[in-house]
């Protein structure tokens, strides 16, 4: 299969690190129309936190009609200027059409083009590090009238900047680096490690009833996940007693691996790597669905789910990997996934995390090499998408 066949769906996040919208992208600027028409003749993509835009690089027509499923509003179609003059007249004849079809349009602009006046598109793109050349004033004056979205943002700097900078939307690469300047590691998430090392071993219900005693936060973060829309029990869980009738150990195990993330800010707007280790769990579980199980692993979806859930933990608890995985009896394989990105779940993590780090070209040869149907890997995509959606931490 051709690498140019395969759709990424990549979030946005706003300033507060909430999902602010999804982008499709793939290996080349041209999208795989077939593609674009069957992820948004999904349910999922309908339902998927049903009030945040679709961002959708179109150069024609054709790319307009292949996303008529989804309603007009929920759409933002990004335009780009033509690298060859000969097309400019084409691409000014179809703006004109789309504007006059009342569309919402953003434009993507690159260092060296010019910046449009302010109000004459809904949203401006560019690299966070171009605009971080721009006059401050000059960024400022666009935001008062255009949304302003970043991608391309690498570290905790660049984030920084664009939130105090008016820009509505960054992109998520930064949440992939780890502080090292922080020097130590969260202490609390420390104690977790044993909690989910209890978990690992299948230790009974009183050896963990007895770490939910001496930490009460985890008891609250616990309870907070498991009556949110992901759940949806008919009456409230007040209980960690009640949490393991409703669930059964094997649902448990899940829910106290995503709660690791559930509570880094100690109050503040919930975890963004809560959300991407939710949809990077569920979306290893999907794809390895999608393969023959390797004998010697048991539970293989959940060994798949675990891979991705853990696949932050190097992030979140400010530690490498090396130094984590000696406190945790995980599995071979999930140890193996996570240390090098080996054996059988190894590669569908290298896949996962280069989309992550918006490396499209190396996530669609990936996904070339591992056999991966393009068709199949839309599904999963927005399937897991939709699931970490409906996980609700208030803060």
């Amino acid at each position: 299969m051709a690498t140019e066949d395969y759709l990424f769906i990549q979030p946005w996040f706003h300033p507060d690190e909430t999902w602010g919208g999804f982008q499709l992208g793939g290996s080349n600027p041209t999208l795989a129309g077939g593609e674009v028409s069957h992820l948004f003749s999904l349910a999922a993509t309908r339902s998927v936190n049903s009030g945040l835009p679709w961002f959708v690089p179109v150069v024609n027509e054709s790319d307009v009609r292949r996303t008529q499923a989804l309603p007009p509003e929920r759409l933002v179609f990004l335009l780009k200027p033509p690298a060859d003059p000969a097309h400019q007249e084409a691409a000014e004849q179809f703006e004109a059409d789309l504007r006059r079809s009342g569309r919402k349009l953003g434009l993507i602009v690159s260092p060296g083009d010019p910046l449009p006046p302010t109000g004459a598109w809904d949203y401006v793109v560019m690299a966070v590090g171009h605009a971080r050349t721009l006059p401050p004033f000059t960024l400022m004056g666009l935001a008062s009238r255009t949304l302003v979205a970043v991608n391309s943002v690498r570290s905790r700097n660049d984030y920084a900047w664009a939130a105090a900078n008016q820009c509505s939307l960054v992109s998520g690469e930064y949440l992939l680096t780890r502080q090292t300047a922080l020097g130590k590691p969260d202490v609390t998430r420390l104690k977790l490690l044993e909690l989910l090392a209890l978990v690992a071993q299948d230790a009974d219900t009183p050896a963990l009833e007895e770490v939910f005693k001496q930490q009460p936060k985890l008891s609250y973060g616990l309870l907070r996940l498991v009556n949110s829309a992901a759940i949806a029990p008919r009456s409230p869980i007040t209980s960690f007693g009640q949490a393991i009738n409703l669930l059964g150990r094997r649902q448990l195990q899940r829910w106290l691996q995503l709660l690791v993330y559930a509570d880094a800010n100690h109050g503040a707007p919930p975890n963004p790597l809560l959300l991407m280790a939710a949809t990077r769990g569920r979306l290893m579980e999907l794809l390895a669905a999608r393969r023959t199980p390797v004998d010697g692993i048991d539970d293989w979806g959940d060994a798949a789910f675990m891979v991705g859930t853990f696949s932050l933990l190097d992030v979140l608890l400010n530690l490498s990997m090396a130094d984590i995985l000696p406190q945790l009896p995980l599995p071979e394989a999930v140890q193996e996934a996570l240390a090098t990105h080996g054996g059988p779940f190894g590669d569908l993590l290298k896949i996962i995390a280069a989309v992550d780090n918006h490396d499209l070209p190396s996530a669609a040869s990936l996904l070339a090499q591992s056999g991966l149907a393009a068709d199949g890997y839309t599904e999963d995509q927005i399937n897991a998408l939709e699931w970490a959606s409906k996980i609700r931490t208030p803060s």
